[in-house]
């Protein structure tokens, strides 16, 4: 018998699991599925990468009355991407269920195909703070029967300053409701909406700081801010990543980088608020289709991002603390690979680095590149970046060299884009499927 089997999961769900390689539940699943399932309210702390959509998912579907046409949860997020990450994840589970379905709302989307979607009647809504609010003074979403409310990432809720309309939705759902609120961090104000709004509820957690995964090598490279340019081309060069996410701290330094990756001839894009919903959905279906190489991308945009074969994660930018940092690099060594994650750091950021390090109580190993910039910062020259990224100092027991001609390989028509990249695989990596980044001839 599984052990989801043991947790209260129907036997069809659990075939369900199976099928997608999920057969054991991970621990925020073990403590939180049977709480659901008894209509306890918890609050369970856990970070992004523990499992914990399936941990309200499984119970939920469970529960969930197949009778009955109107919404009967809601489940609440911050971004855009990661509704849709979570409606996916249940389209999975009901693609042969009869009686349910869900929809994702989220700004940016058309508001009509919302609508027709609405009248036909969902079980599941999963949506964004301002698009259901919307919804909501618009009359076409109705939340007066829920009988869930799932507020997921609630701290990054707050970070994003959606408090208050998070407090509103609140409001339109009845008393009776279960609600189970999820966040990495649990900040006072957390705190206090949880106190104001649930009924006695469980307190779940899964170590307050989870570590990185064990499959995700670190190292923090010193550089400086007008290095990191040159020494990012110089990695990227060297470590021929299949897929990377590029995390930097604002809006402005992903445009800043994406366009300086590009005019490089690097097979990149980007990622961030600023972009409409469309863009932002094509973006992230050409990196899952591994289509481009290189995301770059801000921390909002890339929360609860999930993409299969990301070999590398580079934090150009030092993450802003150790929850972020294990965020980050959580991106890379999922379902069983491994992954090799690189941070950046200056001087200024050693202060924050050793923080980060005393939290996740490890230390990780520190290189200099050797790159040219760096030594002659005192000096206040600034060399091309291009040159130095091809100038630095590889890694030993890596190779820099795509082939004779510095070109990427296997560019023919009518191959899969895994296929399509080079096969060249540096000594001692972690992915048979890598590539230099650069695009190749058109």
């Amino acid at each position: 018998m599984s052990d989801f089997s043991l947790l209260g999961i129907s036997s069809p769900i659990v075939e369900k699991l199976r099928g997608h390689g999920i057969a054991k539940p991970t621990p925020i699943q073990q403590q939180a599925i049977p709480s659901v399932l008894k209509g306890t309210d918890i609050i369970a702390q856990a970070q992004t990468g523990t499992g914990k959509t399936f941990a309200f998912i499984l119970p939920i579907l469970e529960k969930i009355n197949l009778e009955a046409e109107q919404v009967q949860a809601l489940i609440v997020t911050p971004t855009r991407e990661l509704a849709l990450q979570i409606t996916e994840e249940i389209e999975k589970l009901i693609s042969d269920i009869n009686g349910v379905d869900v929809l994702a709302v989220y700004g940016g989307q058309d508001v009509e195909k919302q609508l027709k979607k609405l009248k036909k009647g969902m079980q599941i809504v999963v949506g964004t703070p301002g698009r259901l609010l919307d919804h909501i003074r618009r009359e076409t979403i109705r939340l007066s029967e829920i009988s869930f409310l799932v507020l997921d990432e609630a701290d990054q809720m707050l970070h994003i300053g959606f408090l208050n309309e998070v407090e509103d939705i609140i409001r339109e759902t009845p008393a009776s409701r279960q609600t189970m609120l999820f966040s990495a961090t649990m900040p006072p104000e957390i705190r206090q909406l949880a106190k104001k709004h649930m009924r006695d509820p469980e307190y779940i957690q899964v170590e307050k700081t989870q570590g990185p995964a064990e499959s995700v090598k670190q190292i923090a490279i010193h550089t400086t801010d007008r290095a990191k340019q040159a020494t990012l081309i110089q990695l990227v060069e060297t470590y021929r990543p299949y897929l990377a996410v590029v995390f930097c701290r604002t809006k402005r330094r992903v445009s800043k980088l994406f366009d300086v990756l590009k005019a490089n001839g690097f097979s990149c894009d980007e990622l961030h608020g600023d972009l409409s919903q469309a863009k932002r959905e094509r973006v992230m279906k050409r990196f899952r289709d591994a289509e481009i190489q290189l995301l770059i991308a801000t921390d909002v945009a890339a929360r609860g991002l999930d993409v299969e074969g990301v070999t590398h994660v580079f934090n150009y930018d030092i993450p802003e603390d150790a929850d972020s940092y294990v965020h980050r690099i959580g991106r890379t060594g999922r379902a069983g690979m491994t992954g090799l994650a690189i941070t950046f750091y200056s001087s200024a950021d050693r202060p924050m680095l050793a923080t980060i390090e005393h939290e996740l109580r490890i230390i990780i190993p520190k290189q200099s590149i050797g790159n040219k910039e760096e030594d002659e910062e005192k000096k206040g020259r600034y060399v091309g970046q291009k040159d130095n990224g091809s100038k630095g100092k590889a890694r030993p027991g890596t190779s820099r060299n795509r082939n004779e001609t510095g070109k990427r390989e296997n560019r023919t028509g009518g191959r899969s884009a895994s296929e399509k990249r080079s096969h060249t695989v540096p000594s001692g990596r972690n992915s048979s499927r890598t590539g230099s980044g650069r695009k190749g001839p058109r």
